[in-house]
C-alpha cells in the first residue's frame, strides 16, 4: 500500500464518522469492474457482495456507464416535478410493466430508507391510522420512521426510542416442536401473534399497515415459506389492513424473479424498492396503485433529489441489461450451483451450521463446531482470511452469525467455484487454527 494510502486510512477517523466509517473491512480500492475490486494493494478481488446487493448487473457495466455519460451532457439535476424529463417518464412506463399485480404510480427517492419512509406515510396517509406492525428481526433502514420498524439489532434502536409500532415474530420453522410440519406450524403461529397483538397491544383498526421483507435481509437471510407470506396476505385482508413489502434488497432479480413478490406468488399494497435499481446510483421509489397514490395531495411528500435524471437514465439500462443478457434465469442457476456447493462444504466444515438461499442471496451461517452456537468471532476470521485469499463477503445475523453471499446477476459457474475455493480455504485455515481435524 503506498505511503498516501497510509496516510490517508490513519486519518480516516477524523473525518469519516465511524457509525459506517468502520465497517468490515476497509479494503481500500482504486477500481472495479464487473465481478471483481482492484485494490491499492495491486491485487484483484472477487466481489460477493455487489455493493451489499445493489450493483446486480455488475460494477461499471458499458451499458450503465455509457447511460449516466449520456444523461450527463443533458441534465444533471431535477427536481422533478419543478422540472419534468424523459429518463423518469421512461422508467416508470418500464418499471410498470414488470411490477407485480396493479402497482403501476412511483414516488422516486433516492435510498431504501427513504422508499420504507414513504411507504409508511402513505400508508398512514390513505388509511388514515397511526400505528404499523412489523417483524422481529426485520431491517428497513435507520431513518426515524424507517427505524421505528427496524428490529434487526437492537443497537440501532438505542436512544432513539423510536414510536409508533408494534413488532411481532418472523417465521422460525426451527421453533417447531418435533414431529410437526414446519410450513404449517409457522403459519399457524403467525394467526395467534396477530390474534395476540391485537387482543392485547392494538386494534386492527388503529393499524395502517404490516411492513415485511419477503427475505429478511440484515436479520439473516432468513427464507419463509411461500405459504406464511400467503397467510399474511390473507390475514391483512381479513383485518382490513395494508400490506407493504420492503424490497429493498429482494428486488431487481435477486431471489430469480423481478421481484419476491413474484418469487412468493404474493401482491402487496405498497412496496418500498431501491438498490438493484440503478446499480449504484442513489435512486429507489414507493410504488403502489395510481388508487392509492393518486390520495397524496400535492406536497404531502416531495423531494429534491429523488428521481435524479441521470440515476433514471442508469435505472434504464439496468432493466435493458437484465432482459437482454437474461440474468433472471442466471440468478436462478447460478444461486442454485452456489447453494448445492456451499452444502456440500457444510457436510465437511462443522462451523457451517446452515444454508438458506433463494435465487442469489444466499446465507451461511457461521457456529461453533461443537455447541452449534452462532459463532462471530470465528465469522471475522474467516471473512479476513478469504480477503486475503482473494474473495469478499458481508456479514449479517442478529448475532453477526451470517456471511451473505450476493455477487453480481452477471456472476458465471467459474467464477462461483473460485470464490468458493478460496472460502473452503478460509474455513480449513480457521478451522486449523482452532485445533480442528480435516475432514475428508
Amino acid at each position: 500500500m503506498t505511503q498516501h494510502w497510509t496516510h490517508r486510512l490513519e486519518r480516516m477517523s477524523e473525518r469519516l464518522a465511524p457509525s459506517m466509517a468502520k465497517d468490515h473491512p476497509n479494503l481500500p480500492v482504486i477500481k472495479e469492474e464487473g465481478c471483481y475490486y482492484y485494490g491499492v494493494d495491486g491485487k484483484k478481488y472477487l466481489d460477493f457482495t455487489s455493493g451489499i446487493a445493489t450493483t446486480n448487473v455488475g460494477h461499471r457495466h458499458p451499458k450503465v456507464v455509457k447511460a449516466i455519460k449520456e444523461g450527463a451532457d443533458s441534465l444533471a439535476h431535477g427536481p422533478s416535478g419543478v422540472i419534468i424529463y424523459e429518463s423518469i417518464l421512461k422508467l416508470a412506463d418500464r418499471l410498470a410493466e414488470i411490477m407485480p399485480g396493479i402497482l403501476d404510480c412511483f414516488f422516486f427517492g433516492n435510498s431504501g430508507t427513504e422508499a420504507v419512509e414513504g411507504a409508511i406515510k402513505l400508508a398512514k396517509h390513505v388509511t388514515k391510522r397511526p400505528y404499523i406492525v412489523s417483524f422481529i428481526g426485520g431491517f428497513h433502514g435507520r431513518s426515524m420512521g424507517a427505524l421505528s420498524v427496524t428490529s434487526s439489532k437492537s443497537k440501532y434502536r438505542q436512544f432513539m426510542q423510536p414510536q409508533g409500532s408494534y413488532h411481532i415474530p418472523f417465521a422460525r420453522m426451527e421453533d417447531s416442536p418435533k414431529g410437526d410440519d414446519p410450513e404449517v406450524y409457522v403459519v399457524h403461529q403467525l394467526e395467534k401473534d396477530f390474534q395476540r397483538l391485537f387482543d392485547h397491544q392494538v386494534t386492527p383498526d388503529e393499524v395502517a399497515a404490516v411492513i415485511v421483507e419477503p427475505v429478511l435481509g440484515e436479520g439473516g437471510y432468513v427464507v419463509p415459506p411461500k405459504a406464511w407470506l400467503k397467510k399474511l396476505r390473507e390475514l391483512c385482508d381479513g383485518y382490513g389492513v395494508l400490506l407493504i413489502f420492503d424490497e429493498v434488497q429482494t428486488g431487481f432479480g435477486r431471489t430469480g424473479e423481478w421481484f419476491a413478490a413474484d418469487t412468493f406468488e404474493v401482491v402487496p399494497d405498497i412496496m418500498a424498492i431501491a438498490k438493484g435499481i440503478a446499480n449504484g446510483m442513489p435512486l429507489s421509489a414507493t410504488v403502489a396503485s395510481k388508487e392509492l397514490m393518486h390520495q397524496w395531495p400535492l406536497g404531502s411528500h416531495a423531494t429534491t433529489f429523488g428521481g435524479n435524471p441521470i440515476a433514471c437514465s442508469a435505472a434504464n439500462a439496468v432493466l435493458d441489461v437484465m432482459e437482454e443478457e437474461q440474468l433472471l434465469e442466471n440468478a436462478k442457476e447460478q444461486g442454485a450451483y452456489a447453494a448445492g456447493k456451499l452444502k456440500e462444504l457444510q457436510e465437511k466444515h462443522p462451523v457451517i451450521g446452515n444454508v438458506r438461499s433463494i435465487g442469489l442471496m444466499i446465507g451461511i451461517e457461521i457456529v461453533d463446531p461443537v455447541t452449534k452456537e452462532p459463532n462471530s468471532e470465528g465469522l471475522f476470521k474467516i471473512l479476513d482470511q478469504a480477503l486475503e485469499n482473494g474473495v469478499l463477503f458481508y456479514f449479517g445475523g442478529n448475532k453477526t452469525e451470517i456471511i451473505r453471499m450476493i455477487p453480481p446477476l452477471t456472476i458465471t459457474k467459474d467464477q462461483i467455484s473460485e470464490g468458493l475455493k478460496m472460502f473452503e480455504e478460509a474455513l480449513v485455515s480457521y478451522e486449523m487454527e482452532i485445533g480442528m481435524s480435516p475432514v475428508s
